[in-house]
C-alpha cells in the first residue's frame, strides 16, 4: 500500500480490514539508523533478552536491564551465532524521542489518543528469531535499520497447538516455526499456512499486524532496527480467546514474577 492510500483510509480502515499491510513510506519520512539512535538515546536503560539461539528451544528468555551504550559496547550482543540477544525499551512516554527516531510526528501520523499502550524500540543482530505467537493489541512496525522475515497466519485457537496457558504461554504455539512444520504431528495448522503471508520488512517499510494474528520474525542483517506501536482496540472483544490469553498470562505473570512488557517510563 503506498502511503497516500494509507492516508486515505486511515488506520481505523486498516483495523477495520484486518489484514497484514505493509505501507510504504515516503523518502521524507524516514527515521534514525545505528549511530543516530546510539547517540540520542546511549543512557537510556533497556531490557536485554538472552535465549538459546534454537527456533525450538521451549523455555523462557533471560532478562535485565542495561543501557543501550552497553548493549553496543558488547560485541557479543550483536555477534554470537549460539545465543540471542535482543534489547527494548518503551519509549512512549519520551514523545520526542520517539518523533526523533522513527521522523516523523507518530500522534499526528497515527491520531492514537489514549489507545496507545506501547511504543517499542527493538534491536537485535542476525539470525535471532521470534517464535510463532499472537499479540492482543493492534500493532504497526517500523523497519529504521536492517530487514526482517516476518511470516504472519489468520486468528485463531485449536488450530495453532497453543501452549499451556496455565503456565502462561498461551499467546504461543506449539508450532514454533510456521516455516518448517511437521504436518504429521500437526495436521490441523495445514489450513492456515495455506493462508499464510511471508515477507520481508526493509527500511522505509512499516507493517500493520492486526491483534490476534498468529506471526513469528526472523531478523537478516548485522544489526535490525524497529519500532512498533501497539493500540489498545476493542476488536478484542470479538476474539475472546485472545482476551481470555491475555488477560490470564497478565495475572500468572505478575504472580509468578515472571517478566511481563509493562509500558514504563524511559529517561533518555
Amino acid at each position: 500500500m503506498t502511503f497516500e492510500e494509507f492516508q486515505a483510509l486511515g488506520p481505523g480502515g486498516l483495523f477495520r480490514a484486518d489484514m497484514p499491510t505493509v505501507i510504504s513510506l515516503p523518502e521524507s519520512v524516514r527515521g534514525l539508523g545505528r549511530e543516530g539512535v546510539a547517540a540520542r538515546l546511549a543512557d537510556m536503560t533497556v531490557t536485554l533478552f538472552t535465549e538459546p539461539g534454537d527456533k525450538h528451544h521451549p523455555g523462557r528468555w533471560e532478562t535485565r536491564d542495561i543501557t543501550l551504550r552497553d548493549f553496543f559496547a558488547d560485541e557479543r550482543h550483536l555477534t554470537e551465532s549460539d545465543t540471542w540477544h535482543r534489547v527494548v525499551s518503551n519509549i512512549r512516554n519520551s514523545p520526542a524521542d520517539v518523533n526523533a527516531v522513527i521522523g516523523f510526528d507518530a500522534e499526528g501520523f497515527f491520531g492514537y489518543g489514549s489507545s496507545l499502550y506501547a511504543a517499542n524500540l527493538w534491536i537485535s543482530h542476525r539470525g535471532v528469531f521470534t517464535k510463532n505467537h499472537f499479540d492482543e493489541f493492534e500493532n504497526f512496525n517500523i523497519a529504521l535499520e536492517g530487514r526482517k522475515r516476518f511470516i504472519i497466519a489468520p486468528p485463531g485457537s485449536r488450530d495453532y497447538y497453543p501452549r499451556s496457558v496455565l503456565r502462561g504461554f498461551g499467546d504461543k504455539s506449539h508450532v514454533f516455526d510456521l516455516d518448517n512444520v511437521d504436518l504429521g504431528r500437526y495436521p490441523r495448522v495445514a489450513p492456515k499456512l495455506a493462508q499464510r503471508r511471508d515477507f520481508v520488512l526493509e527500511p522505509g517499510h512499516m507493517l500493520y499486524l492486526p491483534l490476534g494474528w498468529w506471526h513469528q520474525a526472523e531478523s537478516l542483517d548485522p544489526i535490525n532496527i524497529n519500532v512498533n506501536f501497539w493500540l489498545k482496540s476493542k476488536k478484542i472483544l470479538r476474539r475472546p480467546h485472545v482476551l481470555g490469553v491475555a488477560l490470564y498470562t497478565y495475572a500468572y505473570r505478575r504472580f509468578k514474577g515472571v517478566y511481563s512488557y509493562q509500558p514504563t517510563e524511559v529517561n533518555s
